[in-house]
C-alpha cells in the first residue's frame, strides 16, 4: 500500500462520499479541510493527517489510519480511518433530523409529503391541551 494519497480518492474509498465526484465537488467547494486548511481535491494525504468534511449542519472529523486510493468493503472502512467527531456534533445531527420541518428556509415551496407526515406525527406526539385552547375562553 502506498504511503499518501489523494484526498477525493481516500474521502470516496472510506465511503464518506458516495462517489469520486461528489467528493472532488465538495472539495472545490470548500467544504473539506485536511489539518486545518483548505484541501483541493488533489491534496495529498498521509498516515495522522486530520481530515475534515462539512455537511450541514454537522462537521465531521476523521484521522487517517492508512491512506488509499481504491474503495474496499464497509467493513474494512474502521482500519483505514478514525472517528473523532465531537459527540456534540451527532447530537445537532439527530436534533435536524427530527425537527427538520421547522427550520425550513423561507420560499422553499410548500411542505413535501415525508415533511407533512413528520409535522402529523409531531401533533400526535403533543398533549390535548395545548392543541385545543381556546381564545373566547378567556
Amino acid at each position: 500500500m502506498s504511503d499518501e494519497a489523494r484526498i477525493d480518492k481516500w474521502l470516496w474509498a472510506v465511503r464518506v462520499f458516495k462517489t469520486r465526484t461528489v467528493a472532488a465537488s465538495a472539495c472545490k467547494k470548500g467544504q473539506v479541510g485536511v489539518n486545518g486548511a483548505q484541501a483541493k481535491p488533489s491534496r495529498v494525504i498521509r498516515e495522522g493527517d486530520v481530515v475534515s468534511v462539512r455537511k450541514p449542519p454537522v462537521e465531521f472529523c476523521f484521522r487517517v489510519k492508512q491512506p488509499i486510493e481504491n474503495r474496499i468493503g464497509a467493513r474494512l472502512v474502521p482500519e483505514m480511518m478514525e472517528d473523532i467527531t465531537d459527540p456534540k456534533q451527532y447530537e445537532l445531527l439527530e436534533m435536524s433530523r427530527v425537527s427538520g420541518f421547522v427550520n425550513r428556509a423561507k420560499g422553499l415551496g410548500r411542505p413535501t409529503k415525508k415533511d407533512r407526515r413528520s409535522l402529523d406525527e409531531f401533533k400526535e406526539d403533543m398533549p390535548d391541551f395545548f392543541l385545543d385552547f381556546d381564545f373566547d375562553d378567556i
